[in-house]
Parts: C-alpha cells; structure tokens; sequence
C-alpha cells in the first residue's frame, strides 16, 4: 500500500530522447493514482528560472556575431536558475511529500558542460554543495536514444532551441557522459528510448511502483 512520503525523479538523457514525454507520461499515471505528484523542468520550473531559460536556450545575441557567453558564464546561469527551482519548488514539494518529477537536473550539468565543455567539475560541484541543500534524486531514469530516432523527433519539433541545433558528435558524446555517469549507481536505470511504443513507459512505471510501493 503507498505511504505518502517525498520522492524525487529525474529524466535525463539528450535532445530527442522522449525523456519530457515520457516525464508527462508518468504524471499522469501517478495522478491516476492519486498521489500527490509535481511535473516540472530544467532548466526553469518557476517563473524566475523560466526566465533565465529563455535567455540561455534561444540563439542569444545574434546568429551572425561570433559573440557568445562564456562557458562560465552560460554554466552561471544554468545555476541560478536551478537555485531557484530547488528553493521555490523542489524542496517545498518534497516538505510537503510530494512525488516531484523533474525533466533533467544536474546530470545534464555534468554531461553537457563538464564532459561536453569542459566546465572544472570541482567549480560546479562546489555551487552544488551550497544550492542543493541535500536535495538528491531517489531515481533517475536515463533514456538512451539511437542517433536516427533523436533526429527524427528533432525534426517535428515545432519550437527549437539552441541545444537542438548542435553537432550529432556533440549528441554522442553527451549520450556516452550520461551513460557513465549512470554506471554502478543502484538507483539509475537506463533504458532504451528508440522506439515509440507502450514498453517504456511500462517499463519506468513498473520502476516507480517498486520503489513507492504502488500495487
């Protein structure tokens, strides 16, 4: 029988990988459950994050100029909006057990700027310590993708940004970081997200019951 406690999920992989349609997918059954669950995302999540979203995922500045943030500064940025989130509605959901469901956290920090970008892993690890405020995910579900399907989904996309329009070895080896980061961590699952049928979402279900102890 489910005993109402705080519990947090994560969906993480690259552009194209379903991990935002599988996150709603998973609300909803939840819902149907009626537990007590939150869908939200990074970056943004709260009005102040949405902001600082919009100005790290469009095309900034100009698409002819050179100039761009720095990779410090575009890192910043993902940071604070992310202070936010965990501040204004992770925690407080997680206060009042909720079930939050997050589409990616910080496993995108480390795959696309630490291991994509070469971002120093200690600068970030340090602004964890003090922003995440012991807040850790319960799972984490990584959604492996084959480089014809993500292209596929990219290209229905209505709204596309920045991170849409990368190099496919860019995709790669950001997909090889999650997978690494995921290696030997009880609470990670990786699952394989290429095809569009019922079996994932199944799958990530039958996951989350276990561990909330659903019937």
């Amino acid at each position: 029988m489910y005993k109402k406690k705080p519990f947090f999920i994560v969906f993480e992989g690259v552009e194209g990988c379903g991990k935002s349609f599988q996150s709603k997918k998973l609300f909803k059954k939840l819902k149907k459950n009626k537990i007590d669950t939150v869908l939200t995302r990074e970056p943004g999540g709260t009005k102040s994050s949405e902001l600082i979203r919009n100005l790290i995922l469009k095309d900034y500045f100009s698409k002819n100029k050179l100039e761009k943030f720095d990779k410090y500064t575009d890192t910043l940025l993902y940071m604070a909006a992310r202070n936010e989130h965990v501040k204004n509605k992770i925690k407080p959901a997680l206060l009042r057990k909720k079930v939050v469901i997050c589409d990616r956290f910080i496993d995108s920090t480390l795959a696309y700027q630490v291991y994509g970008k070469k971002v120093d892993l200690n600068f970030i690890r340090n602004i964890h310590k003090k922003i995440l405020d012991g807040v850790r995910p319960n799972i984490v579900f990584v959604l492996k993708v084959s480089k014809k399907s993500s292209k596929k989904r990219l290209k229905k996309r209505k709204t596309r940004n920045r991170y849409d329009n990368f190099s496919q070895s860019f995709y790669d080896k950001a997909q090889k970081a999650f997978i690494k980061i995921a290696k030997n961590k009880k609470n990670y699952y990786v699952l394989n997200s290429s095809t569009n049928d019922n079996s994932l979402e199944n799958e990530v279900f039958k996951i989350t019951k276990k561990y909330l102890k659903i019937k």
